[in-house]
């Protein structure tokens, strides 16, 4: 069964890839899709067996590396984490993938985008369950080419392939971080597999090493590595930039890159990773501070954003940061949790904002649509619970698991704990702002397209709509339904090993106060956010006016792709074209192959003219010919 979940979707991406067009178009999505879905269903199935069984695999493929004591397998590792990722990436990419054979349906490459989404289930499926870091990376890498398949899918748009270029380029640099984390592993600990680092790992804590000159400690500097990497993947501030980009390949892209895969990969690292950080305050400490300004940044940027799709990318990346906070205050099951709920409602954000993009003809920009709420109403009302789960309106997904963040920071105790809870809070305010700013300007006041006639205005096919409503019901109710099972009293019953917990949380009860703040600000939000964005218009139109250095400092997202721009790039490119043009042109063209022909083509224009077809021509060559071998010969 193992084997099935992980290389049915990568027989899928075969069929789909190789066959589609011989077996018919519309056969091979099913097959492809139906065959992720299968996987996700023998995933539910495991799930269920670690959860009432303890049930624990590791199923070896076959032996990958076996060089001296080196030995590296290829293998199937399944405990209560990887169990919780096999269901969030199986269940989550088999409706996206259905939801796609509606979106889709008039794109004339059907057959290779489903081969791209299943092969990006595929590896992602490899990436967790992985039992070494060296298959985590293959996985790994897996994803990060698959992202640039995708979001470059349509390649005849210049922008689409600019912003897949940048993907793969950001992710390189977090990636270089993350492969030199893994040297080091291997180096001190002449091992990569999970569970021999690990046990290694205490007899480690107080070794110091020399690194570029400067003194660290071993455990701190391999943390930060493998945070780097995830910090790439999972887009966090510094290296954030190529996820509001990614908003160009097709929009069931979005949301598998968003809510299943790739971003979430960097989580599901630090989780794993939990028995190296638990020993190491320093880089646990850095973790929380970079996903507390990666919230808040992306929150605040998400406020004044129009591109719909882009509006709900920077939600994405927020929400991450309150993921990488949860795991630098030790909270990782708490991190987890949110993942899984996120997974839900971020994909149907995704999905029902996908649905709107269809009705409107590809339209993307949220000051232009408005008044379609009766047009729309199912598109409408999945938005409204995607985004009633996004700002944790009580009840919800995201209501248990985001407070749960900010609750378990303020119960850490110290300051890094009250400065997550603050942080959460405060973006927990403005996540409800720029939710409902999309939903009023999307779906409410007045009709503002002036391409498309409001009476073009219809609702999406239904093979759209049915996998959007699984996923609104999983807004809902999953939330409820696993929160004691994750971070309840007993929830180390269910992690078992997977997680390592050094500094446990007091199971003590939150302040009232505290419990009550996060419901309250998101409820109030919704009447507030109406006002401002409906009936009067005017408040915000006079704020902006007064404050336009803050609005465009939001609007151009803090000016990190400007500044990228005018330190690496400008810069990057200089050093290249002095390279190319002096280098390459004026020395290596120069004095090479474009040299040495010219040289050739010069002797022979010389040479043929002792072709003139006179004997005492040719005589005359053989008599030199002749005279210089002679003397060669009397010389040697």
């Amino acid at each position: 069964m193992e084997y099935a979940i992980v290389f049915l979707p990568l027989l899928g991406s075969i069929i789909s890839g190789f066959f589609g067009k011989r077996i018919g178009i519309y056969l091979s999505q099913i097959l492809s899709s139906s065959l992720v879905l299968i996987s996700g269903f023998f995933s539910l199935f495991i799930f269920y067996q670690v959860f009432n069984e303890g049930y624990y695999s590791n199923k070896l493929i076959f032996n990958w590396i076996s060089s001296g004591n080196f030995n590296v397998n290829w293998s199937i590792y399944i405990d209560p984490l990887t169990s919780v990722m096999l269901v969030v990436v199986s269940i989550i990419s088999s409706i996206i993938h259905f939801y796609s054979i509606g979106y889709m349906s008039h794109d004339p490459h059907k057959t290779r985008f489903m081969a791209y989404l299943s092969l990006f289930t595929f590896a992602m499926l490899t990436l967790v369950t992985a039992d070494n870091f060296l298959q985590l990376f293959f996985g790994w890498e897996g994803v990060g080419l698959c992202s640039y398949l995708l979001i470059g899918f349509w390649y005849k748009k210049p922008s689409a392939n600019a912003a897949a270029i940048k993907a793969f380029i950001v992710n390189r640099v977090g990636d270089f971080g993350f492969a030199i984390g893994i040297f080091l592993i291997f180096l001190f600990y002449g091992t990569v597999n999970y569970n021999e680092v690990f046990q290694q790992t205490p007899s480690i804590v107080q070794k110091e090493i020399i690194f570029l000159g400067i003194q660290f400690n071993l455990l701190t500097l391999i943390c930060f590595m493998l945070f780097i990497g995830a910090m790439g993947k999972s887009a966090q501030i510094l290296l954030h930039t190529w996820l509001p980009d990614a908003m160009e390949g097709p929009t069931p892209v979005s949301a598998l890159i968003h809510a299943a895969t790739m971003v979430t990969a960097g989580v599901f690292l630090l989780v794993r990773c939990s028995p190296l950080f638990e020993y190491s305050e320093t880089a646990l400490n850095i973790v929380a501070t970079i996903g507390m300004i990666t919230a808040f940044f992306a929150a605040s940027v998400a406020l004044v954003q129009n591109d719909i799709k882009k509006i709900i990318a920077y939600s994405t990346c927020s929400q991450l940061g309150y993921m990488f906070f949860a795991v630098g205050i030790g909270a990782y099951h708490v991190a987890i949790f949110h993942l899984f709920t996120h997974a839900f409602f971020k994909a149907l954000l995704f999905l029902g904002s996908g649905c709107v993009i269809h009705a409107f003809k590809d339209e993307q920009d949220i000051r232009l649509m408005g008044g379609v709420w009766k047009k729309l109403p199912y598109s409408y009302a999945l938005m409204i619970i995607g985004t009633l789960a996004l700002t944790g309106f009580p009840l919800l997904s995201g209501y248990y698991s985001k407070d749960a963040i900010i609750e378990f920071a303020y119960l850490k105790g110290n300051t890094i704990g009250y400065y997550a809870c603050a942080v959460g809070i405060i973006t927990a305010l403005l996540t409800a702002f720029y939710s409902w700013r999309l939903i009023f300007k999307t779906f409410h006041g007045k009709y503002n397209n002036k391409k498309e006639n409001i009476s073009s205005i219809h609702e999406s096919p239904y093979m759209m709509l049915i996998p959007s409503a699984f996923l609104a019901a999983g807004a809902i109710f999953v939330g409820i339904s696993f929160k004691e099972m994750f971070i309840g009293e007993n929830n180390t019953d269910f992690w078992n090993n997977s997680i390592l917990f050094l500094n446990s949380f007091h199971h003590t009860y939150p302040p009232t106060w505290l419990v009550m703040t996060t419901p309250i600000i998101v409820t109030l939000s919704i009447p507030i956010s109406y006002y401002l964005f409906l009936i009067n218009e005017k408040i915000l139109k006079d704020i902006v006016a007064k404050n336009q250095s803050l609005y465009n400092f939001l609007l151009n997202k803090w000016y990190f792709d400007e500044f990228y721009n005018l330190i690496f790039v400008r810069t990057i490119k200089k050093i290249g074209l002095f390279l190319w043009k002096k280098g390459d042109i004026n020395t290596i063209d120069r004095f090479g192959p474009d040299g040495m022909s010219r040289l050739v083509k010069n002797i022979s224009n010389k040479v043929v003219n002792f072709q003139s077809g006179y004997l005492y021509h040719y005589a005359f060559v053989m008599l030199i010919g002749f005279s210089i071998l002679l003397t060669y010969f009397i010389l040697y």
